[in-house]
């Protein structure tokens, strides 16, 4: 029997968000905790706590724990240009080639003169191991591990000898310090020896002991660089303790007898920025310990929690409960696989909602870098395709949820990227190209490489212009124009020039085509794929409704329309479909991984019923392409099947990720981990409640509730989903139809309502708030 959730309690969320006690309280343990009956048993069984700069991977072994950890700037290479000498003039070459039709010679000159110097990209680092044994402890029972995703707090429980020991891992993103609280419930019982290590073979440990008289601190020091000419970096932990003794020997510590005892670890490299690598991680680490111990545990865990919990607890979705939900999250995961779905256990896909925000506000914050293929997460010197951003479809699916869910300071990094590859893409742009503005291909890693790399599916111009719709995805949802202004426009602007002037003309039409590109991840080089034309009449059409609005370059904006017409059409193939390529060479029923072709479907907005037929092709292509088989295809799939209101087909795409590519902590899974597709699920499940892409003729905004529904959740809540022009939503459903929606503005615009063929229209006061019936009757 399945038990819904505090679908009555949305009013009083709505009316006093998130600041009621006994709703709080219940969130924190509804679909917010991951937990397990015994420890990790390898890397990928670890529990995820972060601050954005700072990762950590928490076993939860008793006679031995492992906390693996990361710094986010510690990575192979140094500062480099990867743009290969004479690639400029083979590029000429190669569009020559390929406008012969001699396309096996344009990829054979291109991969030998114009991918980048060198091909591969470097690889994203582990920082060090925090290793704790605890002796005699190999008996334990009663044993808990738990990973609280309200309180972003790691916890292991378990008791020895009649003694209860408790273990608490938070990364606090206010204090930059990874913190580790031991606690026995008997005086005296706490016993263990303290070790600070890394992979890397270049590393130096040393220990020390407080002079004071009986000692009550004591501290380790890892210290290390990546490689010759590269990174320097330094990691601190300072332990004190309550009762007992410290001592150190073999460049470990050992406390013995104590009751509790704190553990503060920090750690930083030499990374300025991706031009710089002189800073001082001995300074940097001094300083951050020097914070973080001026403050008592308490104090630490109560900012920690405070941070956390104003991002975290935005947003909260309720599918109902099952039996399944009460069971340890590994078995949960097992029995989907076992039964091929999650129908039996609705609550995974709401704990799959959470963990996806959870992750990213661990793994995203201000000031450090963006999440990366694995977040902040890698314990490996040689990780797959090198833990890096792959900007063909992995790091923009990051940050789908950043908006939708709430999670807006967590995209901050990802701009701070954009303001960089602004500055390398320049130079690629002019050296390769001979063009303007800026260019960005598949991949770019700590240096900002933006050459193309790899093989020739490297060889795709327009990674910079997905970039470019975050940036006025974000002005939609925010309405910030100082954001438009100062940050958003001139990006769009630069990465519009690039295109205005590298484009070539296709001899057949006279339609403005890239050349050379690879329409991601499947086929030979090509000139003007879909996916190219979508993003750049995309980037055109944005940067020239920016310039509009900011009353700027008002030439540059007439020349971008005059362009905006010279692209291809979207073209239909002989089956229906939307094709791929600009031949009508697409195969019936090519169930690849890669939804290229579909990019203006989502996460762009230009596919709509609004234009039938090219609509119409879309389905056409997207039934094609089938089911997913990496976890990130699955995902990608999901809020497709939203956009064209299938609910049971996104809901069989989710069901899927979570029985195929889903590992026992919930990390999702590509071939090995990958975390993209944690964040698109959670991104998936909001585009099948509340759509906000669509407008009406007067561009006023459309808020589609509960477009894409299926028969799976007939009864549940969402709290705190945000939709364009600034509209906060909240809705409740039961037995498959809308009960109440709440509705409040902060940009005080109006909206369309729509839900079931209905339609209302609203307008609402910055700040002001409605609550709406199944008829979409405004109760105010």
């Amino acid at each position: 029997m399945r038990l819904p959730f505090l679908a009555a309690a949305l009013l009083l969320l709505a009316a006093a968000p998130l600041r009621s006690a006994g709703v709080v309280a219940e969130l924190s343990t509804l679909n917010a905790q991951l937990w397990y009956p015994h420890p990790a048993a390898k890397w990928e069984e670890a529990l995820p706590v972060g601050s954005g700069r700072l990762g950590a991977m928490v076993f939860g072994g008793t006679e031995n724990e492992r906390i693996q950890f990361n710094e986010d700037t510690l990575w192979l290479g140094q500062p480099h240009d990867y743009v290969r000498a004479g690639s400029g003039a083979a590029l000429l070459e190669v569009r020559r080639l390929l406008a012969a039709g001699d396309v096996k010679a344009a990829e054979t000159l291109a991969r030998a003169k114009v991918l980048s110097d060198p091909v591969r990209q470097k690889a994203y680092q582990p920082c060090g191991d925090l290793r704790l044994h605890f002796p005699g402890h190999t008996a334990a029972h009663d044993y808990r591990r738990s990973l609280d995703l309200d309180t972003a707090l790691a916890a292991t429980r378990y008791t020895v000898d009649g003694v209860t020991f408790t273990r608490t891992v938070f990364a606090s993103y206010p204090d930059n310090v990874i913190v580790v609280r031991l606690e026995a419930d008997r005086p005296g019982a706490l016993t263990f020896t303290l070790q600070l290590d890394s992979p890397h073979q270049d590393t130096r440990t040393s220990s020390a002991v407080a002079a004071n008289a009986p000692p009550r601190e004591a501290s380790l020091k890892l210290t290390g660089r990546v490689q010759a000419g590269g990174l320097s970096f330094e990691a601190r932990v300072l332990l004190q303790h309550d009762g007992g003794t410290v001592a150190a020997a073999d460049r470990a510590l050992t406390v013995t007898g104590a009751t509790t005892a704190t553990l503060r670890l920090v750690a930083a490299t030499s990374f300025k920025n991706f031009q710089d690598i002189s800073a001082d991680p001995a300074t940097r680490c001094a300083g951050f310990l020097a914070g973080a111990a001026a403050q008592p545990y308490a104090a630490l865990l109560a900012r920690h929690v405070a941070d956390h919990q104003r991002l975290f607890r935005r947003a909260a979705l309720d599918l109902g409960t099952t039996p399944a939900a009460a069971l340890p999250t590994d078995e949960r995961v097992r029995r989907a696989k076992a039964a091929g779905g999650i129908d039996a256990d609705p609550a995974l896909a709401a704990l799959e909602f959470a963990y996806g925000r959870y992750l990213m506000i661990a793994s995203s914050r201000p000031g450090s870098q963006p999440a990366n293929l694995q977040g902040v997460w890698n314990e490996l010197l040689n990780p797959p395709w090198e833990s890096k951003y792959t900007t063909n479809i992995n790091f923009e699916m990051n940050y789908w949820l950043a908006e939708t869910t709430g999670l807006g300071e967590c995209h901050e990094p990802f701009f701070a990227a954009i303001d960089d590859l602004r500055v390398s893409g320049a130079r690629t742009a002019q050296k390769l190209y001979g063009a303007r503005g800026w260019v960005l291909h598949h991949n770019f890693d700590l240096w900002r490489g933006t050459a193309p790399i790899n093989n020739i599916d490297g060889i795709w111009p327009t990674g910079g212009a997905w970039l470019c719709w975050h940036l006025w995805e974000r002005y939609l949802f925010t309405g910030d124009r100082d954001f438009l202004a100062q940050r958003a426009y001139p990006a769009m602007k630069e990465a519009s020039l690039f295109f205005v002037d590298s484009l070539v003309r296709e001899p057949k039409h006279g339609w403005l085509v890239t050349s050379p590109s690879f329409s991601p991840e499947q086929g030979t080089m090509t000139i003007g794929p879909a996916m190219d034309t979508q993003l750049i009449r995309a980037l055109w059409r944005t940067t020239r409704d920016a310039a509009r609005l900011l009353g700027r370059d008002a030439a540059f904006a007439a020349e971008l329309d005059a362009k905006l017409k010279q692209l291809p059409p979207d073209l239909i193939g002989q089956h229906g479909q939307l094709q791929e390529w600009l031949d009508d060479v697409d195969v019936p029923n090519n169930n690849h991984r890669h939804m290229s072709p579909l990019w203006d479907l989502y996460p762009g907005d230009g596919f709509t019923p609004a234009h039938a037929d090219i609509y119409a092709a879309a389905k056409k292509l997207l039934a094609w392409r089938g089911d997913g088989s990496t976890g990130w295809s699955y995902a990608w799939r999901i809020p497709l099947w939203a956009r064209v209101g299938d609910g049971d087909m996104a809901y069989r795409q989710l069901s899927l990720l979570l029985a195929k590519r889903t590992l026992p902590n919930l990390f999702d899974l590509c071939g090995p981990f990958q975390i993209d597709g944690n964040f698109g699920a959670t991104a998936g499940i909001v585009e099948m409640l509340l759509q906000s892409h669509q407008r009406t003729d007067d561009g006023t905004v459309i808020l589609d509730l509960l477009p894409a529904l299926p028969r799976t959740w007939p009864t549940g809540s969402v709290h705190g989903l945000r939709a364009r022009d600034g509209f906060t939503v909240d809705l409740a459903w039961h037995e498959g139809k809308l009960t109440t929606a709440t509705v409040r503005s902060t940009l005080g615009r109006p909206l369309v309502l729509r839900h079931a063929g209905r339609e209302s229209r609203l307008t609402l006061a910055v700040g002001q708030t409605a609550t709406i019936n199944a008829s979409l009757a405004d109760q105010r």
